[in-house]
This record gives structure tokens, C-alpha cells and sequence, in this order.
């Protein structure tokens, strides 16, 4: 795949991967990778080329939504792990994964406006990760962000040597699954859900998911263990 474009097979694979085994009890995470020094280039700009008429590009936007949509829903953590570039909707791919870890090489870029096609959909997602201005100057200019300005605008969660990516990676992953699925899961899409709503509606909803948490089986659990001083027996329910 060239500079590991999101084609629409492309994103086709990614989408059910991330969406295989979201029942499974064993699955506590999902990492985004890739091989070579670019991360995602985006589109598959030949996918979009006039002559492939409107209704395939339609079906690229839709598929690229699908895509973001599994990460949001999938009930864990979706890391992208990145070292090289990623561009437009390979950017977009990035913003909207829930924690993303670069090497210290990568950079970030929404350059369509230079080749004629504006970053409007990355842009949904970087504009919810960036501030305005910052968000603003990579759609307008198509300038990229070094890895360290990725990390101080709050696009990347963490910026280390290359050598040292899987290594933080894998300290992240092993957080992670010391707690409980169920409550990983809920707090995430609780999170989702409130970010969207005005702060009243959010802390309205927010009581409701506190009580349901406390009333779960592993909120329980949680109580248990720390009255009791000693490790949680998680059954991720």
C-alpha cells in the first residue's frame, strides 16, 4: 500500500479489526502502527480522481467515517502508535484514536489546501484535539507540526526516542489492563458522550453513569478492595 494510504480497502481492514472481538473479555486494548517512515498519507487520491465518479466518492468519506466511528465506539483504548508522518486523513486518523504516542521524528500535517482539496474532515478531528489557532494553521498553511509542537498543541499524548516507542507503548497497554474492562469501557464512552453535551446536561449525565458505576459489579469490587487494602479481583462486569 503506498505510503500506507487509507484506501477503501484499506479502510475496510482497519474498521472490522478494530471492531473484531469488541466482546471479548481478552481484549484490552487496540494499537495502531504501521510499517515504513509514514504513518498514513491519507486517501488514496486515485480512489477520487473524476473519472470514478461521485457515488465511489461518496463511499471514501463514508468508509473514512465508519472508521473513525469504531474508534470512538470500540469499548477500548485506541492507541495510535506512530513514527514517520501522518498527513490529511492519515492525521485525521490519529487525532481521533483516544491516546497517541510518536516518536520524536514524526510530524502531523493537514496539507490538502495545497493540492487543491481542503483538509475539511481531518479537520473534525484535529479541530477537537488542537486549539483553534493551531488547528487553523495546519488547515490553512499545510504546514506540518514537528512531534514536540504535536505534543504542546495536545495532538500526541507522548513524544519519545524511536527507540523507545514500543517500550512506552506497552507501559501504556499494561496500565491499562490492571483495571476493569467494563469500567474502561464505560468511562470511555461516557467521555464521548458528555464532551458533546453542554456542562448542566454533561453533569446530569455524569450522575447517572457515577451511580451505574458504584452499582456495577466491579465498582463494587473496587470499594471492596480498597477498604479491605489489597488488589482488585476484577471480573469486568
Amino acid at each position: 500500500m503506498f505510503r500506507n494510504s487509507l484506501s477503501l480497502d484499506m479502510m475496510d481492514h482497519l474498521t472490522m479489526a478494530i471492531k473484531e472481538n469488541n466482546d471479548s473479555k481478552s481484549l484490552r486494548a487496540i494499537v495502531l502502527a504501521a510499517k515504513g517512515n509514514v504513518f498514513s498519507a491519507g486517501h488514496n487520491l486515485k480512489e477520487l480522481h473524476i473519472d470514478k465518479g461521485i457515488d465511489q466518492h461518496k463511499l471514501v468519506f463514508k468508509k473514512a467515517t465508519e472508521l473513525m466511528k469504531a474508534i470512538v465506539l470500540s469499548p477500548v483504548p485506541v492507541i495510535a502508535k506512530v513514527n514517520g508522518f501522518a498527513t490529511a486523513a492519515g492525521c485525521q486518523l490519529v487525532a481521533t484514536c483516544d491516546m497517541i504516542v510518536c516518536s520524536d521524528t514524526s510530524k502531523f500535517s493537514t496539507p490538502g489546501a495545497n493540492f487543491g482539496i481542503f483538509c475539511s474532515t481531518p479537520g473534525i478531528a484535529v479541530g477537537r484535539s488542537v486549539p483553534k489557532s493551531q488547528a487553523m494553521y495546519m488547515l490553512l498553511t499545510g504546514e506540518p507540526l514537528t512531534a514536540q509542537q504535536a505534543y504542546e498543541s495536545g495532538l500526541v499524548t507522548k513524544v519519545v526516542p524511536a527507540n523507545q516507542l514500543d517500550e512506552e507503548v506497552n507501559k501504556i497497554v499494561e496500565k491499562i489492563k490492571l483495571k476493569s474492562r467494563s469500567v474502561i469501557g464505560l468511562g470511555k464512552q461516557f467521555y464521548y458522550k458528555q464532551i458533546e453535551l453542554g456542562i448542566f446536561d454533561a453533569y446530569k449525565l455524569g450522575e447517572e453513569i457515577m451511580v451505574k458505576n458504584i452499582n456495577a459489579d466491579d465498582g463494587q469490587e473496587g470499594i471492596r478492595s480498597f477498604v479491605e487494602k489489597r488488589k482488585a479481583n476484577w471480573s469486568h462486569t
